[in-house]
């Protein structure tokens, strides 16, 4: 299957936040993309809370975020779709992946591959030392990890606002982890089966995961899942170029929506109204915003700057 296969669908998004801080104007800009472009298109929009990394997740982060959204005036379909509740439906997805051959077991430890050459991508190549059965000096460790052998194809696919992107999985990753030694589920597995199984036709998500696309798209053909459409729009970054996350200490969104939702608008470089008036409400602001989404003018860079007062340090109310 292929995303050929998704074009009779109707169009169905989702915007899939971690539970491990608030909302921030970097998570505000992915999802005011995703938002609008799906409302724009008459298509669906759905939240997923992606807490399969349970140790990192929290409760109260959770309630908060989906306190935000609301209070930002995102309205979803459906029921929210949570990751921790799913553990069963992606150990069938690997035991298919075990059946093919197409999973194996590693009992490499981290610092053993911190010497392994660095591919064209930044990353760690995984040499392959467990792809042909565990040697002799590593098989009395108890845990396992579970690794997808990477082929030597090609992926290839096009992004919807940089275009034409590929990959050589085997040179520039080698086999991944789809399943960690400490039993927690890869993002990588996870999401491609959450995709599947929600029928979400495109994905619309910061560019800081466009490395991770052709993983996913792989994990899809060896699993016979359709390929969503893919558009991955500027991450916001603070003074020192750092990715706006609860790693670098970003600001939670403040309590009053509208004009951090207006200066995300202006961060996707979207039409503003005609004349001077602007938007006076929440709902007003919707109502315009998706009728003028236009995603050719999203600009075609990974990362922008995000105004100063979301940086770290800034106001901490949630």
């Amino acid at each position: 299957m292929n995303d050929r296969s998704l074009t009779s669908r109707p169009y169905r998004g989702r915007f899939a936040p971690s539970p491990t801080g608030p909302l921030h104007f970097g998570s505000l800009i992915a999802a005011v993309a995703s938002f609008c472009d799906a409302r724009a298109a008459g298509g669906e929009w759905i939240v997923r809370i992606e807490d399969v990394d349970l140790p990192r997740s929290r409760p109260a982060a959770e309630r908060a975020i989906l306190a935000a959204l609301e209070r930002y005036g995102f309205a979803w379909d459906g029921p929210v779709l949570r990751q921790s509740e799913r553990i069963a439906i992606y150990e069938a997805a690997l035991d298919r992946l075990r059946s093919s051959g197409d999973a194996y077991p590693c009992a490499c430890t981290r610092r053993e591959l911190e010497t392994a050459p660095i591919g064209a991508g930044g990353e760690r190549v995984y040499p392959g030392t467990c792809r042909d059965g565990i040697p002799a000096d590593r098989a009395h460790r108890p845990q396992r990890a579970w690794r997808l052998r990477a082929s030597a194809a090609r992926i290839e696919w096009r992004d919807r606002l940089l275009g034409p992107q590929a990959q050589d999985l085997a040179s520039d990753i080698g086999d991944f982890v789809v399943k960690r030694a400490d039993g927690l589920f890869a993002y990588q597995l996870a999401v491609v089966v959450d995709d599947a199984a929600q029928y979400i036709t495109h994905v619309v998500r910061g560019a800081d995961l466009l490395a991770s696309t052709p993983r996913q798209i792989f994990v899809q053909q060896r699993l016979g899942y359709p390929t969503p459409r893919y558009l991955h729009v500027p991450i916001a970054v603070n003074v020192a170029g750092e990715k706006l996350s609860k790693q670098t200490r970003a600001a939670p969104l403040p309590g009053e929506p509208l004009p951090t939702l207006l200066k995300a608008w202006r961060c996707l470089d979207q039409p503003l109204p005609a004349g001077s008036a602007e938007p006076a409400s929440v709902a007003e602001f919707w109502q315009w915003a998706i009728g003028a989404w236009n995603p050719a003018r999203l600009p075609p860079v990974p990362m922008l700057p995000a105004p100063a007062a979301f940086g770290p340090g800034s106001s901490r109310e949630v």
